[in-house]
């Protein structure tokens, strides 16, 4: 594997991580702003409502974009590292 596609590699995976993170905070979002809606009206839910994502899922989902995020910083670090003891070793 060549060294640039290494960094490749890893800011791809760094925006991929903040992708994630970013649709996983406005699910949480869409689903807390949706149960205090349901709080203030004291109404059930209609059966044919827009589906509201689960909370759960998308805080296990924001954690997955964590680890994804540090993954791809280490892939990144790793190949500044590769590069620097090439460097090092050809100067």
């Amino acid at each position: 594997m060549e060294i640039q596609s290494a960094f490749n590699s890893g800011v791809q995976g760094l925006q991929r991580a903040t992708e994630a993170a970013d649709q996983a905070a406005a699910d949480i979002v869409a689903e807390t702003t949706a149960a205090q809606d349901l709080e203030a009206t004291s109404q059930p839910p209609e059966k044919n409502e827009q589906k509201v994502p689960d909370l759960n899922q998308s805080i296990v989902n924001l954690k997955v974009a964590e680890h994804q995020a540090r993954a791809s910083t280490e892939v990144i670090k790793t190949a500044d590292d590769s590069l620097g003891t090439l460097l090092d070793v050809t100067a």
